[in-house]
């Protein structure tokens, strides 16, 4: 082919491929030509795609691609994670053995065990205000004599303080002798049987002890009236004596000075026991408790530790500070400790699933409430001040028993942020999910769990922040992404509540409190909101009437808080302002009477049944109580009236 000829296909070529071009162009859109493999494969990840998110923002979910409203980036698709049987499992994440090596992730179990909190105080040493003693002006007079002339001396209960006169005392001693003379003259009519005592010797006896009583009352003691009488002669100055043994903190006589009555002349103040004052921070209050022994050391004696009970709690918090005043006794027979001394505390608290301290030195002690000190096996009085012991138990403690031990987890296995603490669960192998939980305290490297796990459950204690993360970005429920199911608060429940012995009169009367329970919830079961606030104004009454006639203390006691908060609940349904609202406070009154229930018996009836509704209030679920078998849902009412599962049967 010629050089024209190359030209000529050239040409050809161009114009066919214009040609095509055009033609193209005016074909419909349905007759145009897909790409088998690639658009394919497109279409299979759209429709795989359920949700749209930000690789950099996972919280940020949409329906279809586009920008993230926050940073925006394209958003890219996520899985929909679909099983087998079409069903989401958006739950959790199954890591491979590689997988969780590479993650370090590390796992412990859940689990009861008594768990040690160190409570650390400072405060100052102070004197014990009920080893105090104030020697004041009974009369007026003047100080001639002054003994004890300076302040911080140590006196002995007996040491002579003062020499006082007073023209008053000197006429009361007057009074005295003339009285005892008049009756030495009547005495001999007295050996006289023929004749009778004289009337008026009566009354010079009477004037006599009037006058010995006021003479006493005036700081004159036996030995001193002896005296007066012994001797025939009134004493220009009385002696005044230190009633107790201590150290003179204050002195404000001086010799020479006039007084009136009721003017003080000396404080004493006994320093073999004193009073450590403290303040315990807001966050430790639930760890304190009376009679808890308390570890403190000075810095003027290093390494040595001093020893005392709580003996008071203050009832109000320094808004200030903070904290709260805690005192406690303390014995100082070495006179070691000193006021104004300041000294770090340190008390070692164990606290049971039920909010009480364990403390097996305390179990089952009785205990004086004024004299914590004073410790004894059985009922009694006060060595002391003379008040009946009462029960430990009924302090705030009690026996270390299996079931009353917290619920724990090492202090790395939740991941808290604001007012929500999350664990990861780890249920099967490599499969790991997410549940919010209650935490109680922190104890050293634990928290106490009060409600969202069980027992025996392993969570995750290292690597629960990886976890997390891969969770986030594939746009699974997580810490910072889409809610977790809220924890179960009816979990701290205790499985095991001690059942206590109910007389045949309190069985009637909680009968009919669990009959007008069963009344209320049935109107829950209708959608009844007026009839329901009107049922428990009559619940209300039954227990106002009840006041646990019958019952021993510590049963008594538990009655009296579990009726106060019925009522607590019972108000708040009759306050509601509808149904939504009375519901959940049903819920709560529902909690309560099962633990009645579980403490005090189901007082005759056959048997009562527990539901629980895991849809209830936004799927955090709730329980409740009815007296038969038929599911009958108080919290959705007609709507899903056999939504629930029956999950106990409480036996008479």
């Amino acid at each position: 082919m010629g050089q024209k000829g190359y030209w000529i296909g050239a040409i050809s070529l161009v114009v066919a491929l214009a040609l095509g071009i055009i033609v193209g162009r005016q074909l419909p859109a349905s007759s145009a030509l897909k790409l088998p493999i690639s658009n394919a494969s497109t279409e299979k990840k759209e429709n795989a795609a359920t949700l749209w998110t930000c690789s950099m923002h996972p919280q940020v979910k949409q329906p279809k691609p586009g920008k993230c409203p926050i940073c925006f980036m394209d958003l890219i698709p996520v899985k929909s994670h679909q099983t087998g049987n079409g069903s989401n499992n958006t739950s959790g994440l199954q890591l491979s053995p590689a997988a969780e090596k590479l993650a370090e992730v590390e796992t412990a179990p859940v689990e009861r065990k008594a768990v040690k909190k160190v409570i650390r105080m400072v405060g100052t040493v102070d004197y014990d205000e009920s080893k105090m003693a104030y020697i004041t002006a009974r009369m007026p007079g003047r100080i001639d004599v002054l003994y004890v002339n300076y302040t911080g001396i140590s006196v002995r209960k007996g040491d002579h303080m003062v020499g006082y006169y007073s023209p008053e005392l000197y006429v009361a001693q007057k009074e005295l002798l003339q009285s005892e003379k008049a009756l030495k003259q009547m005495r001999p009519l007295e050996t006289d049987k023929k004749f009778a005592l004289p009337l008026d010797s009566l009354n010079e006896q009477d004037i006599m002890n009037s006058v010995i009583k006021k003479l006493k009352l005036w700081g004159l003691t036996e030995k001193n009236i002896e005296t007066i009488l012994k001797t025939g002669q009134s004493v220009d100055l009385i002696t005044l004596y230190a009633p107790i043994s201590g150290i003179v903190i204050h002195k404000n006589a001086f010799e020479g000075e006039y007084l009136k009555t009721g003017d003080r002349l000396f404080t004493i103040a006994d320093l073999s026991r004193v009073w450590i004052k403290l303040e315990a921070y807001e966050s430790d209050i639930s760890w304190l408790r009376y009679g808890q022994k308390v570890e403190f050391t000075t810095e003027s004696y290093p390494g040595e530790k001093f020893e005392g009970r709580i003996s008071f709690i203050d009832p109000f918090l320094d808004k200030a500070t903070r904290t709260v005043m805690l005192r406690v006794d303390a014995a100082n027979p070495d006179g070691k400790l000193k006021p104004n001394m300041f000294v770090t505390a340190m008390v070692y608290s164990n606290i049971s699933m039920g909010g009480k301290v364990i403390d097996p030195e305390l179990a089952d002690k009785w205990i004086s409430p004024m004299h914590p000190e004073i410790i004894k096996d059985k009922p009694g009085k006060c060595d002391i001040c003379g008040m009946p012991l009462v029960k430990a138990s009924a302090l705030g403690y009690e026996k270390a028993e299996e079931n009353e031990l917290p619920l724990v987890i090492p202090a790395s296995a939740p991941l808290i942020t604001g007012n929500r603490a999350v664990v990861y669960i780890n249920d099967k192998p490599g499969h790991f999910y997410g549940q919010e939980v209650v935490l109680g305290p922190r104890a050293g490297n634990y928290y106490i769990v009060k409600a969202g796990l069980k027992a025996g459950e392993n969570v995750v204690v290292n690597g629960n922040f990886k976890i997390d993360s891969a969770l986030q970005i594939q746009a699974k429920p997580s810490m910072m992404g889409e809610p977790l199911k809220p924890a179960n608060t009816d979990s701290n429940i205790p499985s095991k509540l001690p059942q206590v012995k109910i007389s045949e009169m309190f069985k009637k009367d909680l009968q009919t409190v669990y009959s007008a329970y069963f009344k209320l919830q049935k109107t829950f079961v209708n959608d009844d909101f007026s009839t329901a606030k009107a049922t428990a104004g009559e619940l209300n009454l039954l227990l106002e009437k009840m006041h646990g006639m019958g019952l021993s203390p510590d049963a008594t006691k538990n009655w009296h808080e579990l009726k106060a908060e019925s009522q607590t609940a019972i108000a708040s349904i009759a306050e509601a302002a509808d149904i939504t609202q009375a519901r959940a406070q049903f819920s709560n009154l529902s909690a309560t009477v099962y633990r009645l229930t579980k403490q005090f018996g189901t007082a005759g009836t056959p048997a009562i049944y527990r539901f629980h509704c895991p849809m209830a209030f936004d799927n955090k679920g709730a329980y409740w109580l009815q007296d038969n078998a038929g599911i009958e849902n108080p919290y959705f009412g007609k709507v899903m009236l056999k939504c629930g599962e029956k999950m106990e049967e409480i036996a008479k």
